[in-house]
């Protein structure tokens, strides 16, 4: 599977992975047809914890959540694995720790701590030097030379665009499999970043809705040289929406009557998830034949 997904990097149309964060979602977006998954950090910081994305999900719950996942469903899976949690060797541990627990592709960053969400101010980075030789552990200790290992670069907003550029070939060189320059603030940057490091390695984009970086769809990134574009958090911000006006109806009106045309009933949301195919393999094995 992860041959696939590097295979996949180098063909078009760009592939396109939505964010998830738990199996329920993972599932959905399987449903749907998407060839990969995201699963995020920071949508796992807003959904298990309810607090911004800050550096405060851990790597076991980050290894629990892919295990989940992995176990309900078989599409690749790109891991925003933060920083590593810790140095060289903390990398080294993450890299075997998600490898196990189903990660396809690892993205890790240069931030330093407290690290937080590439499109929040004040980010903090470590050297370019330590954070090639954290891609160098990460590649080593990988079981799977075939487990993609994508360099994000937060630099813009803290060193500049031409010195996240640079940190972006200094991690190609050192071994990532794709390269990932995290809130160009415009179109002009964007294409920017292809024209400095296209034709190399595979390039990601990331849209965040109401971010620093103008929303593109996945055919226009394409068209400027992108080869995978992520929708990480959106699913998390539909969702609240969803439910921030679901409960305001609950407490206005004592019933959900009013939202029933956008909720599945009961049978409705039991087919999604299955239960009626699960229930009829279970009674397979209760039968003495």
């Amino acid at each position: 599977m992860t041959l696939v997904l590097k295979a996949r990097l180098r063909q078009k149309p760009i592939l396109l992975a939505p964010g998830v964060y738990d199996p329920l979602t993972a599932s959905l977006a399987a449903d749907a047809g998407f060839e990969a998954l995201y699963l995020s950090g920071a949508a796992i910081a807003y959904t298990k914890l309810g607090r911004p994305d800050i550096g405060l999900v851990t790597m076991s719950e980050v290894a629990d959540t892919i295990a989940l996942i992995r176990d309900r469903v078989p599409t690749p899976l790109i891991v925003d694995a933060d920083n590593g949690y810790g140095n060289a060797l903390n990398m080294q541990r993450t890299m075997r720790l998600f490898e196990r627990a189903g990660a396809n592709a690892l993205q890790i960053e240069d931030q330093s701590y407290p690290k937080r969400c590439g499109h929040l101010a004040e980010k903090r980075l470590i050297s370019a030097h330590e954070m090639a030789g954290k891609i160098r552990a990460a590649a080593d200790a990988r079981a799977d030379a075939e487990t993609l290992i994508i360099a994000r670069t937060d630099a813009i907003a803290v060193e500049g665009f031409a010195a996240a550029i640079d940190r972006a070939g200094l991690y190609g060189e050192a071994g990532a499999d794709a390269l990932f320059v995290e809130a160009p603030g415009n179109t002009q940057e964007l294409s920017a970043i292809v024209k400095s490091l296209g034709g190399g390695l595979p390039l990601m984009a990331n849209m965040v809705e109401g971010g620093l970086t103008p929303l593109q769809s996945a055919a226009e990134l394409e068209k400027l040289g992108f080869s995978l574009v992520i929708f990480p958090g959106g699913i998390v911000r539909a969702i609240a929406h969803a439910a921030q006006d679901f409960y305001g109806t609950l407490k206005r009106d004592g019933t959900t009557a009013a939202f029933r045309n956008r909720m599945f009933g009961f049978n409705e949301l039991n087919e999604v998830i299955g239960t009626p195919a699960m229930l009829a393999e279970g009674k397979r094995y209760e039968s003495q034949s």
